[in-house]
Parts: structure tokens; sequence; C-alpha cells
């Protein structure tokens, strides 16, 4: 058996241990052969594939980013799109089906892809944690340390000031960053997509925590949308899947806070840096156990499916049961953290 494995949409830390994880079991325990396909679903449509061996995959459980690299190509667009090329490519290269590892829009495709007759199996990748069928997904836990060790760094600059500080997360419609590094780093208000607030209510908390003789942090998800916004903040046109690039709503919110307040207030978009270096523990051990049974899941040809995170335990769900629904923050799990507010 001959596999090919993608890494696709938005780098994560943890992308190097799943690939590890699969080549290592596949290679050893199933005599399985793997090829890389470089940038995505990119490579799938141009046949850019290369040998990857135990050599290749080396020590890198604890390295960031994917050696495999990664685009937002959708396979179903351009002249040697489409599953029958892909099929045609797949053929000629006697590769016998591919193990994409992604977010949504790539499981989505890798889904759209098995319905039309192409051998794929997908491992669930996203710092946004917006996946459902799995509890948690690698490269979020890494997320909300980077994000919270950067809440700690704007908490210092904010007392010395007493300025309110603006943090921005990534997360795009869900707040699970927002949620767990704000509570991490002791925020004054929380702002994430499934709860709407308006502007003078976060200015209310901005200045009840002011008057208490704090710099007030306020933790804002990007995909956060103001009481009266139709959809979330966006001016950075669309991703290869026609949806928004969002970013850019703490720059929105920031200068109406010290407007309503008289409080000196600054914006930080955290940005990237929040995709960027090494894998926590965390995510080191969940993304190498999920190429583990990756590699299981080839060998026993469970096509259509992916490999899951359900309490401590890894199993294989459809694709549809990932797709279809975000994984929104639930309002109990908001309403805790709310206590924390001001």
């Amino acid at each position: 058996m001959k596999i090919g494995i993608l890494t696709s949409g938005g780098d994560c830390p943890g992308l190097n241990a799943v690939i590890r994880g699969v080549v290592l079991k596949g290679t050893t325990n199933y005599n399985i052969e793997f090829v890389g396909i470089r940038d995505g679903w990119r490579g799938v449509v141009d046949g850019d594939f290369f040998p990857l061996t135990r050599h290749e995959v080396k020590g890198l459980s604890k390295v960031g980013g994917t050696i495999l690299g990664t685009s937002r190509t959708n396979p179903y667009e351009g002249p040697r799109g489409g599953a029958e090329n892909i099929a045609k490519t797949l053929y000629g290269h006697h590769i016998d089906g591919i193990i994409a590892i992604g977010g949504e829009g790539t499981l989505a495709a890798a889904n759209r892809l098995w319905n039309d007759g192409i051998n794929v199996m997908g491992v669930p990748k996203t710092i946004d944690n917006d996946l459902r069928a799995t509890d948690y997904s690698f490269g979020f836990d890494t997320a909300v340390n980077i994000a919270t060790d950067a809440m700690d760094r704007l908490r210092t600059t904010g007392d010395s000031h007493q300025r309110c500080m603006v943090a921005e997360v990534m997360g795009r419609h869900v707040g699970w960053i927002a949620l767990h590094s704000g509570i991490a780093a002791g925020a004054h208000v929380i702002c994430i997509p499934e709860v709407p607030m308006s502007i003078t209510e976060i200015a209310a908390q901005v200045q009840k925590a002011h008057d208490r003789g704090r710099a007030p942090l306020v933790v804002v998800s990007e995909g956060f949308t103001l009481t009266g916004m139709d959809e979330a903040f966006s001016d950075k046109g669309l991703d290869a899947f026609n949806r928004p690039r969002l970013g850019g709503i703490s720059e929105v919110l920031a200068p109406e806070i010290e407007r309503l307040t008289g409080i000196e207030t600054r914006a930080t978009v955290l940005g990237h840096i929040q995709r960027g270096g090494s894998p926590s523990g965390f995510d080191r051990v969940l993304a190498t156990r999920l190429g583990l049974h990756a590699a299981d899941s080839v060998y026993e040809q469970a096509w259509g499916q992916m490999v899951s995170l359900k309490g401590t335990d890894i199993v294989r769900v459809p694709f549809a049961e990932a797709l279809g629904e975000l994984n929104t923050v639930p309002i109990y799990r908001y309403e805790e953290a709310a206590a924390l507010f001001g």
C-alpha cells in the first residue's frame, strides 16, 4: 500500500508530530509506503510528491510548522482540479489513498473527494478548536499558552501606564482561544463570537476594573461581533474557500473604549504568533496519538472518516459528523468566566 500525506489550511503546532506518528507506525507495523504531498491540496492537483520515510520524520515531534508545506488551495478549482483528474494523478503515481491533516475547509474538501470516489481519511487540525466530533484539536493548547504569555506581558505594560489593553486572538467564529487564554490571564472582559456585546457593556466592565485600581485587560476573539453587527469584522477579502479573512476588531474596539471611558487604550493583534513555534507537551502527545491511529485507519481502510479525541480515547468518526456545524462555546462556559469580569 502506498499512501500520500498532506497538511492543508493554516499551519499549526503539532502537524509534524502527526506526520511522524503516521510514518513510524505505518512503516514499522504495516509495511506501508508513504509519500509527502507538498503544499496541501495544491500538491495533489499538481502531482507534487516525494518519498516520506523514517529518515525524513526523525525528531519531528517537537518541531513546529509542517515539513510538507501547506496552502489554502481548493482541489476542485483550476484546470487540473476535480475528482476525476485527481484520481488519474493518484493512479499514475500508484497512490492508494490520502491522509488529509487539516481543519474545517480541508476536511470538507476531503469529504467531497471521498463522496466522489477518492480514498481519503482525515486528522483534525485547528488552533481554533472549532471542529465538532472531537473534544480538542492539537494546536489549540499551544495557541492558548502563547496567547496567555502575551497577555501576561501586556498586563505588565498596562499596569505601568494604567492603560486598558485590548488583546485580539484567533478563533474565527468560535471563542475557545479567547475564553481559555482570557481566564488564564485574568482578563476583565472576554468578548467571543457566541455572545455579542454592546460597546457600552464592554466599556462599563473596563471602567469597573479601572475604578478598582486595575489596568483593564480586554480579550477579544477575531470573530466577535458587537451588538447590532450583522457579521464579524473583515477588511482583508476572502480566502480560497470564499470565507472572509477575519482580524482587526480590536482596532475598532480600542478607540471606542477610550472615547467612552477616558482611559488610554491600546490594541494588540496577536495574529500568527499563535500558530508558530514548538507545540506544547499536550499537543505533542495528542498529535502523535492521532498519527498512530491514522496509520491503523489506513491499514484497515477506514476511508471517509477522521480520527478524533473523545475523552482520553482516540476514536473514528465519519467526516459528516465533524462538518456542518461549528464546535461553539456553550453559554454555561462563558457564564463561568463572566463571574470574573470587571
